[in-house]
């Protein structure tokens, strides 16, 4: 059941949805524009979702409404686990944008317990001094934090350019997009 329960981004962001908002009922085209994602792969979720019971439908004015199913097996853990991962992600970003202005920030590789050429990315203005010490120092683990710091004019270039590095690292779904206020 766990190997089928986290292997899409369309997923993670629907479980996300619905296990932070459970009291809240959703239709699929509603989805769509929340989480931007494409009305198949929303779908294709929704019905994996509804098949392992995490989920349950409701029919009004003719159109098929969502909700989480509170009775599902694992409802408490579900909640707890993504209630913690978006908490981290908060702490993270709310610590980083104390050492500047940021635009985008995605984790990866040490966050993500997956193997990844950097385990931070950073745009926008920063102080390097603060986050290398803050990074040493408060988030000291068997390896040192791997980093990449570009301005917000870099990273708009380089992503018109499609470079590889940029792309590999925002198309990545096992990568935390979690901050992003740069269009493109």
């Amino acid at each position: 059941m766990l190997k089928r329960l986290f292997t899409s981004n369309a997923r993670i962001k629907l479980m996300t949805l619905f296990l932070t908002n459970p009291d809240e009922e959703y239709y699929i085209r509603e989805l769509t524009r929340k989480l931007d994602e494409q009305i198949n792969s929303i779908r294709r979720e929704l019905d994996n979702l509804k098949r392992l019971g995490l989920l349950k439908t409701k029919s009004r004015n003719r159109k098929k409404y969502y909700v989480v199913n509170k009775d599902f097996i694992f409802y408490n853990e579900l909640k707890s686990i993504i209630t913690k991962s978006q908490s981290d992600q908060n702490n993270i970003v709310k610590t980083l944008s104390q050492f500047g202005n940021l635009e985008v920030v995605v984790l990866s590789g040490v966050f993500t317990d997956k193997e990844s050429s950097i385990d931070l990315l950073i745009v926008g203005e920063i102080n390097r001094d603060k986050l290398e010490h803050f990074l040493s120092q408060e988030m000291e683990g068997a390896e040192p934090v791997r980093f990449s710091v570009m301005t917000k004019d870099e990273y708009v270039y380089r992503r018109k350019c499609n470079d590889k590095f940029l792309h590999d690292i925002m198309e990545d779904n096992d990568n935390i997009i979690a901050l992003n206020r740069v269009n493109g």
